[in-house]
Order: structure tokens, then C-alpha cells, then sequence
């Protein structure tokens, strides 16, 4: 009998342990080499795991294990021969149709297989593969297969007969039900990394607002030349990170980071954009913002987030990151204090625009106002530093001009 040790592979450099979120095969079924055994949690993405050759497979680790890298996953005896395939009954000779129907493309292991944010969905509305259509490549169910099923099922729970008039409905007690669940290995990191930033940084947060008069006339201006010619809009994001971008490459302490007894200088700017997931925020970074075109962001923006919301990011995407900007505006959020992401050294909190009268040339006026949050490392960032750093982008974003001419 010949035993293939499936263990948990190197994943990356800082990933020491994984958790096995789902697995994707029954034990004691036969499975063929790469076909995807398992899904793992990473501190940084969600994983297929595919068997390294072909046999009856037997789990060793259980849903919801956090394994170490190096650690057994399961053993597949490759001694084992697969099973016969059925042959399909010779079809009878018939005349050839003038239009013969298009084949039925060829099923595979991915056929009926959920993404791991399909998956999610799934789990959450008690849908099984065999509810659902996949339309994505192969037959492979997408999120939005999942989404669309969840929508259409119908409802489990018994009709209510009509109660009898001049009945009185017995009172119901309130619910005093509580329910314990495991944090997920992202949330996890996510915490750890948090309370690491708050315990080992000497993190700040300077404030100051900026009137968005000048962008939004530009942009109303130019929006629908600018979506005809690059095929996406103008936002707000590629016009911070862009002025960001021009300040950092002025002031290198900004765009810095302490690594022990040094410090750690970038001649460009990868800003890392904070998503929001059905799982938590993730920071994926858009690399060399400096050398970037507006519509070049807008698409590297876009396309992180569709990867991030679908649960596709790879850990090379993952990677990187001198500066992080966040906008809490998007739920609302009028002024908040963010938190470093290690071990970059600033990050820039956006906010909602909100209309307020303010003092322009003696006279008040009505303007769309922002407020701006920065938050550093006070070790390798003076507070001076910061001031000036949030002062010089909020001359640009108010005088957008000056940033499409680099001035």
C-alpha cells in the first residue's frame, strides 16, 4: 500500500498555521491528482488545497482545525484503483438531423464546486450544490449563483393558520437566547494585529478639513469625457491617493517604516486601499501611485475589490504597502481615528462629505466639507511632520489643478 502524506504547504513568509475552513471531498472517496481537496484559511486569504496525486483519500485534520504549516491534512493510498466508469448504452443508428443540438460541455472536478465566498453564502442559507447552477467557468458556482439561489428559496417555515377573532394571542416571552461561535482565522488576525499596532507604535491622529468645491465641479465637468475615454469613472480615491502620493514623495518620513534600529526609506508609493468583506477589512495595495494615471488607480481599485468581496485576493496581492488610506465616509462615519497598519508608519482616514457653512472671503458660504484624519507613528514622524503632511494634500485636493499639472 503506497500512502501520500498530504500536509499543509509553505504559504508565505509570516503565515505560521492555517485553519481548514471546508473541505471540498468525503473521506474514503477516490479523487484524482490536483483535484481540490480542501479550503484553507490563511491570516490573508482563502486557499484550495489540491491533492498531490490520485487515490482514496482519508482525513486526518477536521473542519474548523488550526494547523500548523508542515501539519498532516490527510493520507491518500494511491495503491487504490479508481472505479469503472459506466459506458453509456451505443446509440441507435438514426439519420443525421440537419442541425444537430451543441454538445453538453465536459463535466469536471469543478463542475458544481462552490468559490469559498459562494461557499460562505451557501453555509449561511443552508443551500447545497445540488440547489444550484454554476455559471462560472467549468460549471463552477460563483458567489452571484449562490447570492441568486438564496433569494429564490422558499421559505421553510410552516404557514401560520389565521387566528379565530376575539381570541387574545398569548404573550411571547422576550428571547434571552445567546450562541457561541469561532472567531474566523481573519477576524482573529485582524485583532492581534490591531491590539500589535496600538501596544508597540507611539500612534497620533492630527485632524483637519478640506473643501471638495473645486474636485466635484471638475468632476461633474469632465466625468462623462473621462468614463468615454478610459471606460471608468473619475472618484474620489484615485484623486487622494494620487495627491498622497505627490506628498509622500516630498516627505519620505511619511512613506517610511521602522524596522528594529532602522529605517527603512521607499523611492516609490504602494498605497494600500482598505476594503470591506463579508469577512472583514482587508488592505490590499495598488503599487507605484506615483506613476500612475487617474484611470490606471480607478481600475486597480476596482479590480481589488471585486477580487476582495469575492474572496480571490492571492497572497501576492496581499502583499506590500507604504501607506494606507481608509474611508469610513462610505457607511457614514463623520470623523474616526484610524489605526496603523504595521508596519507602515501613516495612514490617511477619508470621511463623509457633508454640506456646512463656512467663512470664505468674509462672507459664509455653503461648501462640501470633509474631514481628514492621520494617524502615525509619533517615532519616526514628528507631529510638525504630520501637520505639514495633511496641510500639503489638502492644498492639492482643494486646488485639484495643481496636481493634474504637478505643481
Amino acid at each position: 500500500m503506497a500512502i501520500v502524506e498530504m500536509k499543509v504547504p509553505t504559504i508565505g513568509e509570516s503565515v505560521t498555521e492555517v485553519t481548514l475552513s471546508q473541505w471540498l471531498v468525503e473521506s474514503g472517496t477516490y479523487i484524482k491528482i490536483d483535484e481540490p481537496i480542501c479550503e484553507f484559511e490563511s491570516d490573508k486569504a482563502t486557499l484550495e488545497f489540491p491533492a498531490e496525486a490520485a487515490g482514496i483519500i482519508t482525513h486526518v485534520a477536521a473542519e474548523g482545525d488550526d494547523i500548523e504549516i508542515g501539519g498532516l491534512v490527510a493520507t491518500i493510498d494511491t495503491s487504490a484503483a479508481a472505479p469503472a466508469e459506466t459506458a453509456a448504452p451505443a446509440a441507435e443508428k438514426t439519420e443525421a438531423a440537419p442541425n444537430p443540438a451543441p454538445e453538453a460541455p465536459t463535466a469536471t472536478h469543478a463542475t458544481g464546486h462552490p468559490s469559498p465566498a459562494a461557499a460562505k453564502v451557501m453555509r449561511e442559507n443552508d443551500l447545497t450544490s445540488a440547489q444550484i447552477t454554476g455559471t462560472g467557468k467549468d460549471g463552477r458556482i460563483t458567489k452571484q449563483d449562490a447570492v441568486a439561489a438564496s433569494q429564490t428559496k422558499p421559505s421553510s417555515a410552516p404557514v401560520k393558520p389565521a387566528e379565530p377573532m376575539n381570541v387574545v394571542a398569548p404573550i411571547q416571552a422576550f428571547s434571552r437566547n445567546s450562541r457561541r461561535e469561532k472567531m474566523s482565522r481573519m477576524r482573529r488576525t485582524i485583532a492581534s494585529r490591531l491590539v500589535e499596532a496600538k501596544n508597540n507604535t507611539a500612534m497620533l491622529t492630527t485632524f483637519n478639513e478640506v473643501d471638495l468645491t473645486n474636485f466635484m465641479a471638475l468632476r461633474k465637468k469632465y466625468q462623462e469625457r473621462f468614463v468615454e475615454k478610459y471606460g471608468i469613472k473619475l472618484g474620489f480615491m484615485s484623486l487622494f491617493a494620487k495627491a498622497c502620493a505627490k506628498v509622500l514623495m516630498e516627505m519620505p518620513q511619511v512613506n517610511a517604516q521602522i524596522d528594529e534600529k532602522e529605517v527603512i526609506y521607499h523611492d516609490y508609493v504602494d498605497i494600500s486601499i482598505a476594503i470591506s468583506t463579508d469577512t472583514g477589512l482587508v488592505v490590499p495595495p495598488v503599487h507605484n501611485v506615483e506613476s500612475l494615471h487617474f484611470s490606471d488607480i480607478e481600475k486597480q481599485i476596482k479590480h481589488l475589490a471585486t477580487k476582495a468581496r469575492e474572496g480571490t485576493l492571492t497572497l501576492d496581492e496581499m502583499k506590500g504597502g507604504t501607506f494606507t488610506i481608509t474611508n469610513g465616509g462610505i457607511f457614514g462615519s463623520m470623523m474616526s481615528t484610524p489605526i496603523l497598519n504595521r508596519p507602515q508608519s501613516a495612514i490617511l482616514g477619508m470621511h463623509t462629505i457633508k454640506k456646512r457653512p463656512i467663512a470664505v472671503d468674509g462672507e459664509v458660504q455653503i461648501r462640501p466639507m470633509m474631514y481628514l484624519a492621520l494617524s502615525y507613528d509619533h517615532r519616526i514622524i514628528d507631529g510638525s511632520s504630520s501637520v505639514t503632511f495633511l496641510v500639503k494634500v489638502i492644498q492639492l485636493l482643494e486646488d485639484p489643478t495643481t496636481l493634474l499639472l504637478d505643481l
